[in-house]
């Protein structure tokens, strides 16, 4: 629409959303209609217009002439065709008529003279109800309604600019569109309208900075006083080891959680790295794959979406360039929402600048400065008392021990300043591992700040699963899962969800006096680096009867506590100790060890921090094992002795 028309359009219908029309005359599947010379005549397309109910739409004319009997024809994406006569022609425009029950979206534009079509282009037509006078220097407008009916105060951003709704429930900004893109914050209580389950929190803009453009957004009233989210990691999917079997399993779990807690609404939020970017070239697995994956298995639920370094393309060689398949396909790679009394932040920690173009990937994990001066804004409409839960692909903090940990970010502290004074939850994956920061810890700095790595739905890349169905672990022994929290206000609990398994599947424990492993398990190792390699797994179990037990808590933090007694009540000491998940080497790292091979596996077992030990009074004693989280939850195990090991002993069954 031309930028000197003093008034634009109030929208009341959102965007690109195909439906099947019915026409002034008819409407059905494009026909076969030879095309016309291009060159006969030229129409004005502008990227986006807005009609208003009931009226006619016009359009420009630089070349040829319009003739009364001529057609406008608008092809859907789906392929539907509307035909709409011509009603007015002028001597630089003209006019055609659209059916009352047009909808709001984007399509090719055609003229039909007699058996003749030209095309004319594409743009977006929005379906409005009035007339909005424009600010000086807007380039990008529209509303916020929830069943026709604005809604005020809703945050609006292009990533740079951030306004709020006024009254009528019309926002504008002076958008340079560096983006390519707007977003609203979802306010608490509503939901927006989705694609599956993806969001449609945001609105990609078709042309540059000279041109306004109208994007509207459409949200529906919901209870949020309680709720679930949950906190999905680290996917990769990419056709291989039978990943993409494996995740239906997880999807049905996910379907069988929400289904389980009735009418409560759940939401997820992936923690980035939904796909492997190496196979988008080599296995044709990309995040449209990945789109179709999830829509095919998950049902009514809204995910929101984190970009992972590995959904970024690496053959590319700017960091635009590398977020834009994930922009253009899947979600702006910063925006806010909120869902009840809680904020939501979505941030990108994984800097492409320097990539090269080649596999060596060179990100570097940093949150570069737009983001931090766009979530200062955002953050100018978010009261100090409203919790903030930050969602990042890498960690804030990386882990070095029980309780010991660094600051994982180039600019963490820079992150940390923008969000002194609020209480904040920060979400993370990246890792393949769980583990927990507290506001006590040293490394928050006195900062009422948590931080919560989320063990990954892939674990070990699908490795282990694929190896030894029924024991999908990550390297630190943790189960295919995800983090399910529940909000009651603004106060959450949260508990990692195993698949396949109830919320009392907390730890696993082993019985040390079967657990052994050795260096003729794995009798064909080229040489010392790898036999070493192995050689640490046999040196940490090796068989010896001491009557030690092992515990594996992935979740676990200072602020839980743990019970080993005798079946008679004798209470036994439990140590912290750095070990290996067992389970992780018989399922995987033996097997791969075991593959003829010259070098060191990729994703073997690795030595963590959430294990303990104690010590029975001999091989046989049972014992009872309770371990207990801050809000008070408590799981139990008798564990009858001697318990063997195997993979058959704890493998899930799906």
């Amino acid at each position: 629409m031309n930028k000197t028309l003093k008034f634009f359009l109030f929208t009341t219908l959102l965007l690109a959303v195909p439906f099947q029309l019915i026409s002034c005359g008819d409407s059905k599947s494009s026909p076969e209609i030879p095309s016309a010379p291009t060159d006969e005549i030229v129409v004005s397309i502008p990227p986006t217009i807005d009609v208003v109910k009931g009226e006619d739409c016009t359009l420009g004319v630089t070349k040829g002439t319009i003739q009364s009997s001529d057609i406008v024809l608008l092809e859907s994406s789906t392929g539907i065709l509307t035909q709409c006569p011509v009603t007015n022609i002028g001597a630089t425009s003209f006019s055609f008529n659209l059916p009352s029950n047009f909808q709001s979206g984007t399509y090719k534009v055609y003229l039909r003279r007699g058996d003749r079509r030209i095309s004319l282009g594409s743009m977006v037509i929005n379906i409005v109800s009035k007339q909005i006078e424009l600010q000086q220097g807007t380039t990008v407008y529209g509303t916020v309604e929830c069943e026709d009916i604005p809604v005020a105060g809703v945050v609006v951003s292009d990533g740079v600019e951030v306004t709020v709704t006024n009254a009528e429930g019309i926002y504008q900004l002076p958008s340079k569109k560096e983006a390519g893109y707007v977003f609203i914050s979802v306010p608490g209580g509503y939901e927006p309208e989705s694609e599956g389950v993806f969001p449609r929190v945001y609105v990609s803009l078709k042309a540059d900075d000279s041109v306004v453009e109208s994007a509207s957004f459409k949200l529906k009233k919901v209870n949020q006083d309680n709720y679930k989210v949950l906190f999905l990691g680290d996917m990769h999917l990419a056709a291989r080891t039978n990943d993409l079997n494996q995740f239906k399993k997880v999807t049905e779990d996910i379907n069988a959680y929400r289904l389980a807690n009735g009418s409560l609404p759940v939401y997820g939020i992936t923690l980035g790295d939904m796909t492997w970017d190496l196979y988008w070239y080599d296995n044709k697995f990309n995040l449209s794959n990945y789109v179709n994956e999830i829509n095919k298995d998950i049902d009514n639920m809204i995910i929101y979406q984190t970009i992972g370094n590995h959904d970024n393309d690496f053959k590319t060689y700017t960091n635009v360039a590398a977020k834009m398949p994930f922009n253009t396909t899947i979600a702006p790679i910063y925006y806010s929402f909120n869902i009840g009394k809680v904020h939501y932040v979505v941030l990108d920690n994984i800097d492409c600048s320097e990539y090269d173009g080649t596999t060596s990937r060179n990100y570097f994990r940093n949150l570069f400065v737009p983001q931090l001066e766009w979530l200062s804004k955002d953050l100018q409409y978010v009261d100090k008392s409203t919790p903030v839960v930050v969602v990042m692909h890498a960690p804030m903090y990386g882990s070095r021990g029980l309780d010991e940990f660094s600051l994982n970010l180039r600019n963490s502290d820079e992150l940390a300043n923008v969000l002194t004074g609020y209480t904040v939850h920060f979400v993370t994956g990246h890792t393949h591992k769980n583990y927990n920061v507290l506001p006590s810890m040293n490394v928050t700095e006195g900062q009422n700040f948590y931080e919560h790595n989320v063990g990954a739905v892939c674990s070990d890349w699908w490795w282990s699963g694929y190896l030894t169905p029924g024991c999908l672990v990550s390297t630190d022994g943790t189960p295919s899962g995800y983090s399910a929290w529940t909000f009651s206000g603004t106060t959450p609990q949260y508990v990692y969800k195993s698949v396949g398994m109830d919320e009392t599947h907390q730890f696993r424990c082993y019985d040390l006096n079967n657990v052994s492993f050795s260096m003729s398990d794995v009798p064909n190792l080229k040489n010392t680096t790898v036999q070493n390699a192995w050689r640490k797994y046999c040196d940490e179990f090796d068989g010896v009867q001491r009557n030690e037990i092992l515990l594996n808590i992935w979740n676990y933090n200072p602020n839980w506590t743990i019970n080993v007694t005798t079946a008679d009540g004798k209470v036994l000491d439990v140590e912290a100790v750095d070990t290996y998940d067992p389970l992780h080497v018989e399922a995987m790292s033996k097997k791969r060890f075991n593959n003829d091979v010259s070098s060191i596996p990729n994703f073997v077992t690795e030595i963590q921090y959430h294990f303990f030990k104690a010590t029975a009074p001999d091989a046989t004693t049972d014992l009872v094992i309770s371990v207990s989280d801050e809000f008070g939850h408590t799981w139990t195990e008798t564990m009858e002795r001697p318990k063997p090991f195997s993979t058959e002993v704890y493998a899930i069954e799906y």
